[in-house]
């Protein structure tokens, strides 16, 4: 049997990894960190796809980790979750158990399995009034500019992509400090979901998360006194539905701009892990629409070298 030290399971939103992560977990007596660059905010639940109902498997609780572990508005980066991951991955092993990190953040996935050295980054006020003024399409030129290894999965946003700018230029003229992290004999597992039904279970989801309240989610964030800038920081739905709320645009408008936003989303995903691919990984796809007992088995041969 080939000794993994971890599963890796990513796909783009609606591909269902997150209940078939839970259902591989219970099945392996073992336990899920989360690779979300969003589900760790407290509070923001429906609009980051938490579906924390899917960890309880056959009336067990699977565990899970870094899920709700900041406050919204906080600005988390990439270094801490490889540090925040570490702490996961270490408490699951020395249970003796295989963990699983799940999710579609690629560039939080890659930042773990390859084991980039990574170093937080400050604010650089001049760079960020220098950046002010320019347009999102403007500021996404310049993040071109750059050679390395940052996702811009995410940047839907000129807040955002200033940020991403921000961290580019500091990796750009600060050598990274050699720092330990493990390299990690990783099985990674794609969801391979077809383009027609991710876009219809996107849209179905999309109709539910409102019809369950995702607009009061935001209004409550927003009376709790979380900045609309903040909330539009982390774009997609909080994006969208901060506009709508604060009276930007109407429901209709809302609505079709986060759906197209949304499935530009799911696709840039699958870009960036056909891109991995091309940097080296070897990413095993399997069928979204296969029964679980058939993932399950899918994975478990691959644990066992077949």
């Amino acid at each position: 049997m080939p000794d993994y030290d971890l599963i890796a399971i990513l796909g783009p939103t609606a591909s269902g990894k997150t209940p078939f992560a839970a259902a591989l977990a219970a099945e392996l007596h073992t336990e899920i960190i989360s690779a979300d660059s969003r589900q760790i905010y407290r509070g923001m639940d429906l609009g980051t796809g938490k579906d924390l109902a899917d960890y309880t498997v056959c009336g067990k609780q699977i565990p899970y980790h870094l899920i709700d572990i900041a406050d919204p508005g906080y600005k988390y980066n990439v270094f801490e979750y490889q540090r925040d991951f570490l702490t996961a991955y270490e408490a699951i092993r020395q249970k003796g158990c295989l963990p699983i990190v799940c999710g579609g953040t690629g560039m939080y996935l890659e930042s773990v399995l390859k084991g980039y050295k990574l170093l937080p980054v400050p604010e650089n006020p001049e760079l960020r009034a220098r950046l002010s003024g320019k347009s999102l399409e403007e500021l996404t030129e310049i993040l071109k500019t750059y050679k390395s290894l940052h996702n811009t999965t995410d940047v839907d946003t000129a807040k955002r992509a200033i940020r991403a700018i921000e961290i580019e230029e500091h990796y750009a003229r600060t050598p990274v400090d050699e720092r330990s992290f493990p390299a990690l004999k990783s099985l990674v597992i794609g969801v391979d979901i077809d383009r027609e039904l991710r876009r219809e279970k996107i849209t179905r989801r999309l109709h539910q998360r409102l019809e369950e309240g995702m607009v009061d989610e935001v209004r409550q964030l927003l009376a709790q006194g979380i900045r609309p800038d903040d909330l539009i920081y982390y774009g997609l739905e909080y994006k969208y539905l901060t506009l709508y709320t604060i009276g930007e645009l109407n429901y209709q408008e809302m609505f079709g701009q986060l759906e197209t936003a949304i499935h530009q989303f799911a696709k840039r995903q699958m870009t960036w892990f056909r891109g991995m691919e091309r940097r080296g990984f070897t990413i095993h796809w399997m069928d979204a629409r296969l029964p679980m007992a058939e993932k399950i088995a899918f994975v478990k041969a691959r644990l066992d070298g077949i």
